[in-house]
Protein backbone atom coordinates (compact mmCIF):
# COMPACT_ATOMS: atom_id res chain seq x y z
CA UNK A 1 0.00 0.00 0.00
CA UNK A 2 1.52 3.88 -1.13
CA UNK A 3 0.17 6.50 0.56
CA UNK A 4 -0.69 8.90 -2.69
CA UNK A 5 -1.67 12.32 -1.08
CA UNK A 6 -2.98 13.92 2.01
CA UNK A 7 -5.24 17.00 1.78
CA UNK A 8 -5.80 19.02 4.77
CA UNK A 9 -10.04 19.83 5.93
CA UNK A 10 -11.77 22.95 6.83
CA UNK A 11 -14.88 21.90 8.46
CA UNK A 12 -17.56 24.95 7.71
CA UNK A 13 -21.04 25.81 6.91
CA UNK A 14 -20.46 29.01 4.24
CA UNK A 15 -18.62 27.27 1.47
CA UNK A 16 -19.00 30.53 -0.65
CA UNK A 17 -16.54 32.56 1.84
CA UNK A 18 -13.75 30.19 1.07
CA UNK A 19 -13.53 31.81 -2.80
CA UNK A 20 -11.80 35.04 -1.69
CA UNK A 21 -9.40 33.71 0.79
CA UNK A 22 -8.59 30.22 -0.99
CA UNK A 23 -8.97 30.89 -4.60
CA UNK A 24 -9.05 34.50 -5.12
CA UNK A 25 -6.09 35.92 -2.55
CA UNK A 26 -3.31 33.74 -3.82
CA UNK A 27 -4.97 32.09 -6.99
CA UNK A 28 -5.56 28.99 -5.78
CA UNK A 29 -8.06 27.15 -8.69
CA UNK A 30 -11.42 25.56 -7.72
CA UNK A 31 -10.94 21.75 -7.93
CA UNK A 32 -13.98 20.28 -7.45
CA UNK A 33 -17.44 21.53 -6.07
CA UNK A 34 -19.45 18.79 -4.77
CA UNK A 35 -22.08 21.85 -2.83
CA UNK A 36 -21.30 20.36 0.67
CA UNK A 37 -17.32 20.47 -0.31
CA UNK A 38 -15.10 22.56 -2.06
CA UNK A 39 -10.95 21.88 -3.55
CA UNK A 40 -9.10 24.71 -4.52
CA UNK A 41 -5.24 23.60 -5.51
CA UNK A 42 -3.21 23.29 -8.53
CA UNK A 43 -4.09 21.41 -11.47
CA UNK A 44 0.03 20.65 -12.12
CA UNK A 45 0.83 19.77 -8.83
CA UNK A 46 -2.15 17.60 -7.11
CA UNK A 47 -0.37 18.11 -3.52
CA UNK A 48 -1.18 21.42 -3.47
CA UNK A 49 -5.08 21.34 -2.02
CA UNK A 50 -7.20 22.02 0.51
CA UNK A 51 -10.74 21.38 1.11
CA UNK A 52 -13.85 23.44 2.95
CA UNK A 53 -16.80 21.19 3.61
CA UNK A 54 -19.79 21.36 5.66
CA UNK A 55 -20.08 17.82 6.08
CA UNK A 56 -17.86 14.50 5.31
CA UNK A 57 -20.42 13.09 2.17
CA UNK A 58 -23.25 10.53 2.98
CA UNK A 59 -24.46 12.53 5.75
CA UNK A 60 -21.07 11.80 7.66
CA UNK A 61 -19.24 14.66 10.42
CA UNK A 62 -16.44 15.92 8.44
CA UNK A 63 -12.94 14.64 9.01
CA UNK A 64 -10.09 16.34 10.04
CA UNK A 65 -8.04 15.11 7.09
CA UNK A 66 -8.45 12.55 4.16
CA UNK A 67 -5.35 9.99 3.18
CA UNK A 68 -5.72 8.80 -0.29
CA UNK A 69 -3.75 5.51 -0.68
CA UNK A 70 -3.52 3.26 -3.79
CA UNK A 71 -5.23 0.38 -2.30
CA UNK A 72 -8.02 0.44 0.37
CA UNK A 73 -8.05 -2.66 1.11
CA UNK A 74 -4.91 -3.11 2.27
CA UNK A 75 -4.95 0.23 4.51
CA UNK A 76 -7.78 -1.00 5.98
CA UNK A 77 -6.29 -4.52 7.10
CA UNK A 78 -3.25 -2.71 8.22
CA UNK A 79 -5.91 -0.28 10.13
CA UNK A 80 -7.41 -3.05 11.59
CA UNK A 81 -4.27 -4.97 12.18
CA UNK A 82 -2.83 -2.22 14.26
CA UNK A 83 -5.88 -2.36 16.35
CA UNK A 84 -7.91 0.87 15.63
CA UNK A 85 -11.62 0.28 15.02
CA UNK A 86 -13.33 1.79 11.74
CA UNK A 87 -15.69 4.53 12.70
CA UNK A 88 -17.63 4.49 9.19
CA UNK A 89 -17.36 1.90 6.39
CA UNK A 90 -15.54 0.71 4.09
CA UNK A 91 -18.19 2.27 1.43
CA UNK A 92 -18.07 2.86 -2.09
CA UNK A 93 -19.60 6.55 -2.35
CA UNK A 94 -21.63 7.99 -5.58
CA UNK A 95 -18.76 10.43 -6.29
CA UNK A 96 -15.93 7.98 -7.29
CA UNK A 97 -14.35 7.19 -4.20
CA UNK A 98 -13.85 3.86 -1.97
CA UNK A 99 -13.30 4.86 1.17
CA UNK A 100 -13.55 4.62 5.47
CA UNK A 101 -13.18 6.60 8.99
CA UNK A 102 -10.99 5.99 11.82
CA UNK A 103 -10.06 8.02 14.42
CA UNK A 104 -5.99 8.41 15.06
CA UNK A 105 -4.60 8.39 18.40
CA UNK A 106 -5.18 12.03 19.04
CA UNK A 107 -9.02 11.85 18.30
CA UNK A 108 -9.26 13.22 14.45
CA UNK A 109 -11.13 11.61 12.30
CA UNK A 110 -9.10 10.69 9.33
CA UNK A 111 -10.57 9.97 6.02
CA UNK A 112 -9.08 6.82 4.30
CA UNK A 113 -10.02 6.78 0.21
CA UNK A 114 -9.22 5.44 -3.17
CA UNK A 115 -10.35 6.67 -6.42
CA UNK A 116 -12.13 3.89 -8.64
Amino acid sequence: MKVKRIVANIDARDLARAKSFYGDAPGLELLMDHGWIVTYGTREDMGVQISIAAEGGSGTPTPDLPIEVDDLDAALARIRGAGFAVEYGPAEEPWGVRRFYVRDPFGKLVNILAHR
